[in-house]
């Protein structure tokens, strides 16, 4: 009997490219959009990375597959989820496992792109600390199966977690997962490699798609997919390029919290004198999210007039009562009882508290998981601190020393951001891009995509 050779397939996740940022400083991008082909993809709602992820793997809305932001507020725990990694939490079958029924045997590894855990892709790397029960937080991975763990770090050595996301964060995380498709690539030649690249994410949001500055991100993310494209090509791996929303600049922060607090609407309680947020005790709140936020109202008598302070914020351009998430494809059990997007100009931030010295301890650190939104502050260190990098060198070395601190090296100023993304720009030069699969004249939805992907994947 003789084999049939089927094509196989990487799919580069280049996040925050745009058909604005091609051009020069991007010469292999460019490059590869002239040979196969640039389709511009009309953002999925909202336009951030989970929702839009699932999205793509799916070919689904956010009511049909559940990701209806980064973060959501669960109403029979009382507890807000950010940043969750479970596969189950996705609904609907996923691309590799549609290939995986058109061709038996179809294999795919899922590298650093989300809900990476317990998903039934052959291999997958997904960032995941350790937290022993002193206290401390002890960067690490999390593999399938487990043995990739050691085998990849004993040949790459150890992901650079602080430059995926914080401060620091920097092209060595991409770098580093480019790295880590390659391994899995000479190892095991899965049929689908699913490869995140997040470095242009990190400026974008520090200074802005306007800053100059920036030149310098889209080279660096265009030799190393260059680099990638290389390498898959001399191994007859087909390479598509693919992003999950654009950034807008930004020049103003609206803290819909702290609009609630002055209504009542929210309750605070102190916990060592500090004020934290008690979203089951509240009539309503937000769960912001870049340009967009789920809110959650308790009391149901208050929905009109919550609706109504939502809509005389400066700032808000629309608020999506139930009838209209249906109509956005974001009516599903996880969504707010209203969902707000800002202006292109605007984001939404998480804070509730008036006196910055009555602010939680962790609106100070790097901690994606306990806040009450997303936090792109974390990108920058206070920069009213003298000397934050030796600062931080002298808490990791007491943290070795076996004693507790607080990497609160982290500003609570939102005007320190630049970019942000959520909401569907009017100008489709900042949408998300899909290079590879021809050119249509006209953008695609997004939930178009995973036809498109599924095509190439099986041709």
């Amino acid at each position: 009997m003789v084999s049939i050779e089927h094509t196989r397939t990487a799919i580069l996740n280049v996040v925050g490219l745009t058909p604005r940022l091609l051009g020069p400083n991007m010469p292999r991008l460019q490059q590869a959009a002239e040979a196969g082909g640039l389709t511009r993809i009309n953002p999925v709602l909202p336009a951030v990375t989970c929702t839009a992820q699932s999205t793509y793997l799916t070919g689904l809305p956010p009511a049909g597959h559940g990701c209806v932001a980064n973060g959501w507020y669960d109403r029979e725990l009382a507890e807000h989820h950010f940043w969750k990694q479970s596969n189950h939490l996705v609904h609907g079958p996923k691309l590799w496992e549609k290939c995986r029924a058109a061709r038996p045997g179809f294999t795919c590894a899922k590298l650093f792109w989300w809900y990476n855990m317990y998903s039934t892709a052959d291999w997958s790397i997904t960032p995941r600390p350790m937290y022993p029960a002193d206290g401390r937080k002890v960067f690490d991975i999390y593999t399938h199966p487990l043995s990739v763990r050691d085998e990849i770090k004993r040949d790459l050595g150890p992901f650079p977690f602080p430059a995926f996301w914080g401060p620091t964060a920097g092209i060595a995380s991409a770098d580093w997962i480019a790295r880590s498709a390659e391994w899995i690539e000479q190892r095991h030649q899965p049929d689908l490699s699913l490869v995140y690249l997040p470095h242009l994410d990190y400026n974008l949001q520090r200074l802005g798609p306007d800053d100059p500055r920036l030149a310098d991100d889209c080279r660096a993310i265009d030799r190393l997919a260059g680099g990638l494209m290389d390498f898959y090509a001399k191994r007859g791996v087909q390479t598509f390029i693919l992003s999950e929303y654009g950034i807008t600049s930004v020049t103003r922060s609206i803290a819909l919290n702290r609009v609630f607090r002055t209504h009542g609407w929210i309750t605070i309680k102190e916990e060592l004198g500090r004020e934290l947020l008690d979203c089951g005790a509240s009539k309503a709140f937000a769960i912001a999210d870049h340009q967009v936020a789920h809110i959650y109202v308790n009391d149901p008598a208050i929905l009109s007039s919550v609706r109504a302070a939502l809509e005389a914020t400066g700032g808000v351009a629309r608020v999506l009562d139930r009838v209209a998430q249906r109509e956005a494809g974001l009516d599903h059990a996880r969504s707010g009882d209203l969902v707000a997007f800002s202006d292109e100009d605007a984001w939404f931030t998480y804070y509730y508290w008036e006196d910055d010295a009555k602010a939680p301890d962790f609106a100070r650190c790097v901690d994606i998981h306990r806040k009450y939104g997303y936090d792109p502050v974390e990108l920058f260190l206070d920069p009213a601190l003298a000397a934050p990098k030796l600062r931080a060198a002298a808490k990791l070395l007491r943290q070795q020393l076996g004693f507790r601190m607080l990497m609160d090296l982290i500003p609570l100023e939102p005007s320190l951001v630049k970019g942000s993304h959520g909401t569907r720009p009017a100008d489709s030069a900042e949408w998300p891009v899909l290079i590879g699969t021809g050119t249509s004249g006209m953008p695609i939805a997004a939930t178009a995509v995973h036809d498109r992907l599924l095509a190439a994947c099986l041709a």
